[in-house]
């Protein structure tokens, strides 16, 4: 039976893999190069934190608000940017609020997932227009991103960028520590809420390109291929950002000459750094048994506090 209807099994990696007149198609994803640099900045520094305070189930409640944001946009005609960053915001706030501690934390997550993802389905079934924008909300997509868009990216990666320069010292301390860090004066509950309010800033980002769906390959992925190789409070987020733009802009220029949306070829390149970081780190614990890297990532924070 013919896979494609050209009849032969080499259009599937036609769809795949498709670079013809390449050069031509470059030219409409700038917009989508810069946006794509910008998550990844902003997504590599976010997950080192992710990772740190045990929060990638956050990361998925978030999207599921910020896709009924999203898609209350789309529906009402209104920025789907903006939809997507206040849904996004709503529930960082509601998570940090009242999720103190982890058991509640989680529970407040597992409500607001549902309802999220059931608002976000009433929204797009509710909306008449094209396939594509509805399909887009879910799996992301790389020419999409007009200038007014852009304006929207780059001012949201400003403020996240500022906000984690701003708490990153201290924050750190109440992540690896955070018993410590209470009795030392750091406000800690202050700033849960502020780094919540960042992951959902980051979050909101991410939808744009990746889709709602997958926004744990930027937020998640990247930053735990870092720690498995890695316990440097320096050297862990220098590559934990470059994972994370690596799987972005090698997934956008893969894309590209596609007809497959974006996102399987960011999660596959940030799936396959993974493996390569945990290879190398079982390797060297073959030789070497040692803690596994977000113990020893705590224990070298604390050092070089």
């Amino acid at each position: 039976m013919p896979l494609t209807d050209g009849g032969d099994d080499t259009g599937i990696w036609q769809q795949i893999f498709n670079f013809d007149n390449y050069g031509e198609l470059l030219g409409l994803v700038q917009n989508s190069l810069v946006a794509g640099a910008l998550l990844g900045l902003a997504g590599g520094l976010v997950g080192v934190f992710v990772i740190m305070r045990d929060l990638p189930f956050a990361v998925h409640g978030i999207s599921e608000l910020s896709f009924a944001g999203a898609s209350a946009a789309l529906l009402l005609g209104l920025n789907i940017v903006a939809g997507s960053i206040a849904g996004s915001l709503l529930a960082a706030g509601a998570i940090g609020v009242l999720g103190v501690r982890a058991r509640d934390r989680n529970s407040v997550i597992g409500i607001i997932m549902p309802f999220g993802l059931g608002l976000g389905v009433l929204f797009l079934s509710l909306y008449k227009g094209r396939a594509a924008n509805k399909f887009g909300i879910l799996t992301g997509q790389i020419i999409a991103v007009d200038t007014p868009q852009m304006s929207w990216l780059v001012g949201t990666s400003a403020v996240v960028l500022v906000a984690l320069a701003v708490i990153w010292k201290p924050l750190t301390f109440a992540s690896v520590d955070p018993e410590v860090a209470e009795a030392r004066g750091v406000p800690v509950r202050v700033l849960s809420l502020a780094f919540m309010l960042v992951l959902g800033l980051a979050v909101a980002l991410c939808v744009q390109i990746v889709g709602a769906l997958l926004v744990l390959a930027l937020l998640v992925t990247p930053a735990a291929a870092a720690a498995r190789i890695t316990a440097s409070p320096v050297l862990l987020p220098v590559l934990s950002v470059v994972f994370a733009l690596v799987s972005m802009e090698g997934g956008i220029l893969l894309a590209l000459g596609s007809t497959i949306p974006i996102s399987p070829y960011v999660t596959t390149i940030s799936f396959v750094i993974y493996l390569g970081c945990r290879l190398a780190s079982t390797r060297r614990a073959g030789r070497a048994p040692q803690a596994s890297g977000l113990g020893s990532t705590r224990r070298a924070v604390r050092a070089h506090s």
